[in-house]
């Protein structure tokens, strides 16, 4: 039995020399300021979560990931936890409680709950008329605005882990994440890749929440966050592409988990992803075994480039 099983991811941390760059990029990237400190940036999304990227001022490295506990015995079960911190008022921006845990690799672990919402933001919404629906926005003009994406939530975070069996065992067993599907190279016995998701029972949820793959680094492979429709995707690359910013890999579908997808890289080198339409499963989901390469490889889209498959930011 794990100890908890968390409701969803929270929000990436990281730690970057200059706030206002990090900032711009985020901006860029289709987030909207939340709060700012001396010593931290929050940036959100349209939905009334307050904040889903984190940024503490300091040298260039990745901190960890947070996720949502259901309640605050779930925050007192993880607190005592070999290692835990103990559940702390958390002194940031949005208030709420958090346990701080260290997953195999040393990387931080937030189990935050109680966070105040903040009101949603509006999203430009843009009905598509499909073959077999010609008339969803008759008479309506599809003349959409150039500008970012519209970041809505985060969906999941990536990390590339020495040792991926010791890191899918922390995981699943301190947080209860469910294997969704996994990926194999030459033995189906050596997993090199696996999606988890929440256990929310039989309540759908994302295909993954988090996706851990085997390399020779530790480390973030990247953060992904949801926006409204493939638009979305198509305008926040042309955004990004005219500002200059590093193109890591897209715009494509995956095969696990069905995404529209498109990566960034930051100004330090960390990889942000936008993503559209993921499968959604519940309890009942049975976990598929595929073939790197084979069962990877989406039905449209570049394959991987070697950067993106083995990056990883400290």
């Amino acid at each position: 039995m794990p100890a908890i099983k968390v409701t969803d991811i929270a929000w990436g941390r990281l730690q970057s020399p200059d706030l206002d760059l990090a900032e711009q990029f985020l901006t860029d990237f289709g987030m909207v300021r939340a709060a700012r400190t001396s010593k931290a940036l929050y940036m959100r999304g349209s939905d009334p979560n307050h904040h889903l990227h984190v940024t503490e001022l300091g040298e260039p490295r990745y901190i960890g990931l947070a996720y949502y506990a259901a309640n605050e015995d779930d925050l007192a079960k993880v607190a005592a936890l070999p290692g835990a911190s103990g559940i702390e008022h958390m002194d940031e921006p949005g208030g709420g409680k958090r346990v701080r845990l260290r997953d195999p690799d040393g990387y931080q672990i937030e189990v935050v709950h109680g966070l105040e919402p903040v009101a949603p933001l509006p999203l430009v919404r843009n009905p598509l008329n499909l073959a077999e629906d010609r008339t969803r926005r008759a008479g309506d003009l599809n003349r959409l605005k150039r500008g970012p994406a519209q970041v809505m939530r985060m969906g999941h975070g990536v990390i590339m882990t020495r040792q991926i069996r010791k890191a899918l065992e922390w995981y699943r067993g301190t947080l209860g994440f469910l294997p969704s599907d996994e990926v194999y190279r030459d033995d189906p016995n050596e997993i090199v890749g696996s999606f988890n998701r929440c256990d929310r029972g039989e309540t759908f949820v994302d295909h993954h929440v988090f996706f851990c793959i085997a390399g020779e680094r530790t480390g973030l492979n990247h953060f992904s966050y949801e926006v409204r429709d493939i638009d979305d995707v198509m305008m926040g690359h042309e955004h990004l592409r005219a500002k200059g910013y590093k193109h890591m890999w897209g715009i494509g579908r995956h095969h696990l988990g069905s995404q529209v997808y498109d990566y960034w890289s930051d100004p330090w080198g960390r990889v942000h992803e936008h993503w559209t339409d993921s499968d959604r499963i519940n309890v009942h989901h049975v976990p598929s075994l595929a073939k790197a390469g084979e069962g990877t490889r989406g039905p449209w889209g570049d394959p991987a480039p070697r950067e993106f498959q083995e990056h990883a930011s400290p």
